[in-house]
């Protein structure tokens, strides 16, 4: 088994004032050579949004964006004719592909709102650009893991589908309850990364933020030291 742990406090931080961005992997102004990726998770961001502010229209290409809401609302308008918010308890999935141009703003006057976006490199290049977003039933992810996100090719459940090889989990752990992992192809990885709450994974003891890259194993024990809400993605280490 090969390990790799990314505390919360040490990750890039980028804070524009009406923005605060915490870059688990190098980003923008925040490069770091040893901080690339996990496999083909590219960029893990945890973003803090004030109120009525947000991103422009802005372009992607040829890469997989996730953004999950943990608080608040998100605002999003895209060139497929997209128009919509994406709320707590929601996923929403980007192919991106062969182009595209959105944006994301909090339109709230009083609240900031809080989301992860994931990027992920895509297993084929210049697809045609896909969007889709939908809401999960969190009890389904009490003491055990839920699929929210799935490749187009091998769906399962409600899952949301991206063209990659990789897998997005919820889940949220009672204290000392313990949950396995188990790789869908033996040249995955799985990345836990800590919302809330401490875990054990092995030797490591995991906070709030913190994260664990996990490869060249088949299984993963984690358990939960306190009430705990994880997100694992489980990608292809082979780019």
């Amino acid at each position: 088994m090969k390990t790799i742990i990314h505390k919360s406090d040490s990750r890039g931080l980028a804070n524009h004032g009406w923005l605060k961005s915490y870059h688990t992997f190098s980003f923008a102004g925040y490069q770091n050579p040893e901080r690339m990726n996990f496999g083909a998770l590219r960029v893990l961001n945890d973003d803090l949004v004030q109120p009525k502010m947000g991103f422009g229209t802005h372009p992607h290409q040829n890469m997989e964006i996730i953004s999950i809401p943990l608080k608040g609302a998100l605002s999003h308008q895209d060139s497929m004719g997209n128009k919509r918010a994406i709320e707590v308890g929601e996923v929403q999935v980007m192919s991106a592909g062969t182009g595209l141009t959105h944006s994301e703003f909090n339109d709230s006057k009083t609240d900031a709102t809080n989301f992860l976006q994931l990027w992920i490199f895509p297993e084929e290049k210049d697809v045609t650009p896909n969007y889709e977003q939908r809401a999960f039933d969190v009890s389904l992810q009490k003491n055990k893991l839920q699929t929210v996100v799935a490749p187009k090719d091998k769906l399962e459940g409600n899952a949301l589908p991206i063209s990659q090889q990789a897998y997005i989990y919820r889940t949220d752990l009672d204290s000392e309850h313990t949950v396995s992992l188990n790789v869908k192809n033996e040249n995955n990885g799985f990345y836990i990364f800590v919302l809330d709450g401490t875990i054990e994974v092995g030797d490591a003891v995991l906070e709030s933020r913190d994260a664990i890259g996990i490869s060249e194993t088949e299984t993963v024990t984690i358990t939960a030291n306190t009430n705990s809400n994880l997100i694992v993605i489980e990608v292809p280490m082979a780019l």
